[in-house]
C-alpha cells in the first residue's frame, strides 16, 4: 500500500498517540477533543483579503457562518457554500478555517462556510435543512444582493460532501433551479461498510476506521425511518434524481475506507450522463486536505478543485 513520504511523517506522528475513543466520551468532550486535534492544521492560516462572521437566520435556529473574500476584486460574483466534515457529529467553521481559506484562494471568489446543526442531537434531516436554508439565504440577498442559482456552488469534505450532494438532490426533488456545480472531497455517500476499501483500509491504521464510520452514520441517521433515503445517502438516490445533478468535481484519497463510495458514485454519474471529473490522490488518507501545511497533495487538490469551480462559476476554461 503506497504511502507518500509526507503522509508517512504525519501518520507516524499521529500513531505515536492513542486515537481518541470518541463513542465512549460525553459528546461535548468528544467535540472539544476533535477541535483540539484539528487546531494543529489551522495554526498558519493563508491570508485572504477579508473575512466576516455572520448569522444566518432560519426558521429552526441561527446558523453561525464565516464569509471569506479571497481578493479585493474577486474573479466573479459567484458564492461557494462550504459544508465541513466531521462525521456530521464534529467540526465547525474553526476546524476547517485553513482549508476553506485555501479553497477560496484557489477558486478566486467568495466562500461561505456554515456551521450546520450536528448529530446525534440533530439527526437527519436537520443538517440537510440547514444547508438548503443557507442556499436560500444567498439566493434571497442575505449577503447584500440576490445571487441566482446559476452563480452558487457547493463544496464539502467527507460528511460535508454528503450534505452538499444531498442538497443538490434536494433541489431536484423540490423542482428548484439547479446550482452551478459542486466540489465533493472524499465523501461518504451510503452506510455500506462492506466495500473493498473498508475491508482494506478500515482497521484504523490510516486514521479513519470502519467502526468510527458506523458510529457517525448511526448519529446522522437517527432512529426515525427516512422518507427519502437518497437525500441522506446519495448512493441510494434514483437514476432520475442523479440525472438532475449539475456537473460535479469529485476526489478521493487512496488510503481511505471511503474510497469506494466515490468510485461507486462516479460510476453511477457516468451511467446517467452527468458530467464529472474525478481525481484520485494516491498515498494519502481520509481528511488529507486539512493537511495543506505539510502535504503537497492537499495543495494540489485545492488547485484542481479551484480550476473546476472557476470553469462553472466564472465561465472560464479549466
Amino acid at each position: 500500500m503506497y504511502v507518500s513520504e509526507a503522509m508517512r511523517i504525519i501518520l507516524d506522528r499521529a500513531r505515536a498517540n492513542p486515537a481518541p475513543d470518541y463513542p465512549h466520551m460525553p459528546i461535548n468532550e468528544a467535540r472539544a477533543t476533535f477541535l483540539k486535534l484539528t487546531a494543529y492544521w489551522n495554526q498558519k492560516p493563508q491570508p485572504v483579503f477579508h473575512t466576516e462572521d455572520i448569522l444566518i437566520q432560519t426558521p429552526a435556529c441561527a446558523l453561525p457562518a464565516r464569509l471569506y473574500q479571497p481578493f479585493e476584486t474577486c474573479v466573479s460574483d459567484a458564492v461557494l457554500i462550504y459544508a465541513h466534515g466531521g462525521g456530521w457529529t464534529f467540526g465547525a467553521v474553526e476546524s476547517h478555517d485553513s482549508a476553506v481559506r485555501r479553497l477560496s484562494l484557489a477558486c478566486g471568489f467568495r466562500v461561505l462556510s456554515v456551521d450546520y446543526r450536528l448529530a446525534p442531537e440533530h439527526a437527519f434531516p436537520a443538517a440537510h435543512i440547514d444547508l438548503m436554508e443557507t442556499i436560500a439565504f444567498i439566493e434571497n440577498g442575505g449577503l447584500g444582493q440576490a445571487v441566482p442559482a446559476s452563480s452558487i456552488a457547493l463544496a464539502g469534505d467527507s460528511a460535508g460532501a454528503n450534505l452538499a450532494l444531498g442538497a443538490l438532490l434536494g433541489r431536484y426533488v423540490r423542482g428548484l433551479p439547479q446550482l452551478a456545480t459542486a466540489a465533493l472531497f472524499y465523501g461518504c455517500y451510503a452506510p455500506d461498510h462492506e466495500t473493498a476499501s473498508h475491508r482494506r483500509f478500515g482497521d484504523g491504521s490510516y486514521l479513519l476506521s470502519t467502526e468510527r464510520m458506523k458510529w457517525f452514520w448511526s448519529n446522522f441517521l437517527g432512529v426515525e425511518p427516512l422518507e427519502d433515503p437518497g437525500l441522506a445517502a446519495p448512493l441510494y438516490a434514483s437514476d432520475d434524481a442523479l440525472a438532475g445533478l449539475p456537473p460535479l468535481y469529485l476526489n478521493a484519497a487512496g488510503l481511505d475506507p471511503l474510497l469506494d463510495d466515490t468510485l461507486l458514485l462516479t460510476t453511477r454519474l457516468a451511467h446517467v450522463g452527468v458530467s464529472s471529473r474525478f481525481d484520485l490522490f494516491p498515498g494519502v488518507v481520509h481528511g488529507f486536505q486539512q493537511m495543506g501545511d505539510e502535504l503537497p497533495a492537499a495543495r494540489e487538490a485545492f488547485e484542481k478543485a479551484g480550476q473546476w469551480l472557476r470553469r462553472y462559476c466564472v465561465k472560464l476554461d479549466a
